[in-house]
C-alpha cells in the first residue's frame, strides 16, 4: 500500500463484458441465483483475495435469457490489494481464466471516480433477431433468435418502427415497475430503430430460414420494452395488425390485446455509448441514422 493512500482508498475500474444470457438468471445480483453480477463479484473477490465481494454497477440490466455482446460495468476495488500491481491486461486475463468463458471480459481499464457505468451512458443499443419460417419445427432456435411464421412485410414493420423515434410514453410496451402506479409515465427517448434483412440466410437443416434484425438505440429502455415492440412489429409484418398500431398505442397507452413479449433469446445488448469513447464502439459499426 502506498503511504499516500488513505485507509480504504479505492480505484474505480471499467469492465466491458460479453455473455450468453441462457447461462444465467439475469444480469443483476440475486442471492441464491446464478447471475452475471454474482459471477463477477465472486470471481473478483477470489482473484484479488478481497475480504468481501465488491459492488458492481452496470449500464443496464438484462433479463434471464437476454445476451450481451458489449455490456459495461464499473467496480471500486481497494488499492490495498494486489490490484495496484496489476496492469489492465493482466487483470482482464486473470478474470477470464477464472470465469472460464461464462462471461468474457472484453476490456478492463482504470477510470476516474466521475465515470459511472449507468449514469454516464449516453445511449444503449440492442438488436433482436427473427427467423422467418414457412413451416413449423424451428422453435428450438429461440436460444439466439425467434422463429416466426412468414413471410414478413419488412416495409410495414419499418413504418411501425418509425413511430417510436423521439420521446414517448412507453407504458403500452413496458412492464410497470413494482413501485409505480398506472398513472406514472414511462418516458423514453429512442434515437434510431430499423429492421433489415440479413444477407446470409441462417442454415437450419434441411432448409434456409431468412433472418431479420431490429437494431434500436435509445437513451434508456424500460423493462420488456424491446421485446414488446418486437412482438407487435412482427404481428404487423404478418398482417395481423396495421402498421399504425405502434403509433396508436403510444398515444392511448393501452396494451389491451397486444401480443405477448417476444422471447428473450432473440435479444442482445450490443453497445453502450459514452462521451469518452470513440463514435463507434470497438469492434463494430453502429447505426445512428433514422429508419430508411
Amino acid at each position: 500500500m502506498n503511504s499516500s493512500d488513505p485507509p480504504g482508498a479505492t480505484q474505480r475500474w471499467r469492465l466491458d463484458l460479453a455473455y450468453d444470457g441462457q447461462a444465467f438468471s439475469g444480469f443483476a445480483y440475486q442471492p441464491h441465483h446464478d447471475t452475471v453480477v454474482g459471477a463477477l463479484r465472486e470471481t473478483l473477490a477470489t482473484t484479488l483475495r478481497l475480504d468481501r465481494q465488491p459492488v458492481i454497477i452496470g449500464a443496464g440490466r438484462t433479463d434471464s435469457g437476454v445476451h450481451a455482446f458489449n455490456q459495461v460495468v464499473h467496480v471500486d476495488l481497494p488499492v490495498a490489494t494486489k490490484v495496484r500491481s496489476l496492469e489492465a491486461e493482466r487483470l482482464r486475463s486473470s478474470l477470464n481464466k477464472q470465469l472460464r468463458g461464462r462471461v468474457q471480459i472484453l476490456r478492463a481499464e482504470p477510470v476516474g471516480d466521475d465515470f459511472h457505468a449507468r449514469f454516464s451512458a449516453l445511449w444503449r443499443e440492442y438488436r433482436y433477431l427473427v427467423l422467418e419460417t414457412s413451416e413449423p419445427g424451428l422453435n428450438t432456435t429461440n436460444t439466439w433468435a425467434w422463429s416466426v411464421d412468414g413471410p414478413l412485410d419488412i416495409k410495414e414493420m419499418n413504418r411501425a418502427a418509425k413511430a417510436v423515434l423521439g420521446t414517448h410514453d412507453f407504458r403500452a410496451f413496458c412492464r410497470r415497475p413494482a413501485n409505480a402506479s398506472a398513472d406514472d409515465p414511462l418516458l423514453r427517448r429512442v434515437i434510431s430503430a430499423r429492421w433489415e434483412r440479413l444477407e446470409d440466410a441462417w442454415v437450419m437443416s434441411p432448409r434456409h430460414a431468412p433472418a431479420l434484425r431490429l437494431t434500436i438505440r435509445a437513451q434508456s429502455f424500460c423493462h420488456n420494452m424491446v421485446r414488446c415492440l418486437v412482438s407487435t412489429m412482427v404481428a404487423v409484418g404478418q398482417g395481423k395488425l396495421p402498421s399504425s398500431t405502434v403509433d396508436e398505442r403510444l398515444q392511448n397507452l393501452s396494451r389491451h390485446q397486444l401480443p405477448q413479449p417476444a422471447p428473450a433469446g432473440g435479444l442482445a445488448l450490443i453497445a453502450v455509448g459514452y462521451e469518452r469513447d470513440s463514435p463507434h464502439p470497438i469492434g463494430r459499426q453502429s447505426h445512428s441514422g433514422s429508419i430508411g
